[in-house]
């Protein structure tokens, strides 16, 4: 499956950082984890911390897939607001689910920070109304938010404009957010795994998994084994594929990074990710280096060479908007790429196993535009699962909750 066009930034930067070899002979472990991205990283990371034999295939090269393309904006926002996940699943449990991404940040970081270069930091997220019909539903959003203790601070339209340049009816400003560079990210971690004796192989092909009572078999294109007694699906939007139930939709997201900005003109924006309510939604972050990070003009194809021809004209698109949001700037894009992402119905990702394949298949479907977030909390959701432990978050971000 074909994930993105173009030329993402991350990749074009960091290159190639490691090659992994590919699988060569059979292979036993507890936990095979399929998809080099950063959700599976992740989640191998967390089982061979706590002890799990883990190994790790990807069918193409580590991180190559989405995580290439990802905008990679850590937030505890989801993109369904907190108000409308209450009336869908009662208040407690969407404010668990909020609460639950504003753990995963920190946790984040914490992961991060064992390598240099990775670009995380923490920054603040401002949500703004795109239309005066908005103000009264952020306003809600925001008083919800409040009253659960999150770090909220509500701007009206004149001080949003004093602070931010920003011409709109009224945000919400959240204290908590970071940014990363995904793709370093995904390689400092099977790097680190690797060197620990985790078997980490790229070009190597899922075909089949058979599934016992006991364990899992799972056989690749070329008729290798690996036995464990748990299979990991982290193959990001492709995931859907392994189901006959249509759990989400696959749509394409757009993107454009520009040449670096002078610090000074960046002003707010240096420390400040930026997203609107109008949906699909522009948003934009600045990197370590100064770049803004524009993102959005979502469509719903999902066909490679159609989206591969949209890409330039969509990312003029996203140039026209930001540069009437923030008129000071001088906006010259470097490179622009976009990306398959997956919506589900309420924006909650799915985590654990489905009916479908018995209690030895688990799937990590981190998605939604918080997905590296959602992944960091599958991680301890899955290991969980695997240790025969329950979580708290197993039914709220499990299959269960389609009916």
């Amino acid at each position: 499956m074909d994930l993105k066009s173009g030329y993402p930034f991350w990749a074009v930067s960091n290159g190639l950082m490691h090659a992994f070899p590919p699988l060569h002979g059979n292979l036993h472990c507890d936990v095979l984890v399929v998809g080099g991205g950063i959700s599976g990283a992740l989640i191998a990371d967390e089982l061979s911390a706590h002890g799990h034999d883990v190994a790790l295939i990807e069918q193409r090269d580590i991180g190559w897939g989405s995580t290439a393309a990802s905008t990679a904006l850590l937030q505890y926002e989801i993109d369904t607001h907190l108000v409308d996940l209450a009336q869908r699943y009662g208040e407690n449990a969407a404010v668990l689910a909020y609460q639950a991404c504003a753990e995963a940040i920190p946790a984040l970081r914490a992961v991060a920070g064992a390598f240099s270069g990775v670009d995380c930091h923490p920054m603040h997220s401002l949500y703004y109304a795109s239309k005066r019909g908005h103000h009264a539903v952020l306003h809600a959003e925001f008083a919800l938010r409040r009253r659960h203790g999150f770090d909220v601070r509500w701007l009206e339209a004149a001080a949003l404009q004093q602070e931010f340049g920003i011409d709109a009816p009224g945000a919400i400003l959240s204290g908590l957010a970071a940014r990363v560079d995904p793709y370093r990210l995904t390689y400092r971690l099977l790097m680190r795994l690797r060197k620990r004796g985790v078997g980490v192989y790229d070009r190597t092909v899922l075909d089949t998994l058979v599934p016992t009572a006991r364990g899992v078999t799972a056989t690749t294109a070329d008729g290798l084994q690996i036995r464990c007694r748990h299979v990991v699906l982290a193959t990001g939007y492709a995931g859907q594929h392994w189901l006959k139930q249509r759990v989400a939709r696959n749509r394409s997201s757009y993107a454009f990074i520009t040449d670096p900005i002078d610090p000074d003109l960046l002003g707010a924006l240096a420390t400040t990710m930026v997203w609107e309510s109008a949906r699909p939604y522009l948003y934009l972050r600045s990197t370590g280096d100064h770049r803004l990070l524009v993102g959005g003009e979502d469509d719903a194809l999902d066909i490679p060479a159609r989206r591969d021809r949209r890409v330039a004209a969509k990312a003029a698109r996203l140039l026209g908007k930001t540069a009437r949001l923030f008129p000071q700037l001088s906006l010259q894009p470097a490179f622009s790429w976009a990306g398959t992402f997956a919506e589900t119905h309420d924006g909650l990702p799915f985590f654990g196993a489905h009916a479908q394949w018995g209690p030895r298949v688990l799937f990590a479907m981190a998605y939604g535009g918080n997905g590296i977030t959602y992944s960091m909390i599958g991680a301890g959701l899955l290991r969980a699962r695997v240790e025969g432990r329950r979580h708290r978050l197993a039914e709220l971000f499990g299959f269960g909750r389609l009916g």
